[in-house]
């Protein structure tokens, strides 16, 4: 599994867990989901901008 997978397996599991707490929390339905959609995007975001190989600067041949 790469580490892409891997992270985003993670947030979505965080993801879940915070939306079964809304649920019991009481919080309204389309509250969650819209939290639930914010928070599968910043874990997208997240995960890319974390695993994203570096450009290494070109070097001169002098």
């Amino acid at each position: 599994m790469s580490s892409l997978s891997v992270y985003l397996l993670g947030f979505l599991v965080l993801t879940a867990g915070l939306a079964m707490a809304a649920h019991l929390a009481g919080v309204p339905t389309a509250w969650i989901g819209a939290g639930g959609v914010v928070m599968l995007g910043l874990g997208i975001l997240l995960a890319v901008t974390k695993t994203r190989r570096r450009e290494t600067p070109p070097t001169d041949a002098y």
